[in-house]
């Protein structure tokens, strides 16, 4: 996805693109599904900024008798725990239907993000734009890659002082006249 115009959502099916991710499935494995969405959220934070995207992610209640919660995690970012009985598919086909009629007048661009080939159908049925999980995780990438190389490049040390900039002639006039004593 290339830089987007502002007023642009992305919704994403969280544990569709973390089950789709294997780095991520690793993690969830390993240390369950806590780690893993939040290892996701601090990808999408970067990749929203960079994309100039509101994002929001969506979880499944994931079997909890919990009412419907949502969590403002940046200003780029908000995240969704679904309803008890409610599933994150369900929850983003309302939303591209509400977007559809209402939501259109304050955003452009809807993109979801899943591997759901029903909810590719469904969301594109409704106006909405359709990307696979695989996609969202190779530009999550690149996008980390993209600013660990920003970061190594500011990292990288510069001439602070205007000595270290003059040429080498310059210099040992400069020097010259330290050791003679001859400032002015």
């Amino acid at each position: 996805m290339s830089s987007s115009p502002t007023n642009s959502k992305l919704l994403v099916d969280g544990y569709n693109i973390i089950g789709a991710w294997p780095k991520l499935g690793k993690l969830r494995d390993r240390h369950g599904l806590e780690v893993s969405r939040q290892k996701l959220i601090e990808a999408l934070i970067n990749y929203s900024a960079c994309e100039g995207l509101d994002t929001q992610v969506v979880f499944d209640a994931h079997y909890q008798n919990k009412p419907i919660f949502s969590e403002v995690i940046t200003h780029e970012v908000s995240v969704c725990y679904t309803d008890f009985g409610q599933t994150a598919d369900t929850y983003i086909e309302k939303f591209c239907a509400d977007f559809r009629y209402q939501v259109r007048q304050s955003v452009t661009r809807l993109i979801v993000a899943t591997s759901d080939r029903t909810q590719k159908l469904v969301v594109t049925g409704y106006g909405a734009e359709w990307i696979s999980a695989q996609r969202l995780i190779g530009e999550l990438e690149s996008t980390f890659k993209r600013y660990q190389t920003q970061q190594k490049s500011r990292k990288q040390p510069t001439k602070s002082f205007l000595f270290d900039s003059l040429d080498p002639k310059t210099k040992q006039r400069l020097e010259d006249l330290q050791k003679k004593g001859n400032w002015g």
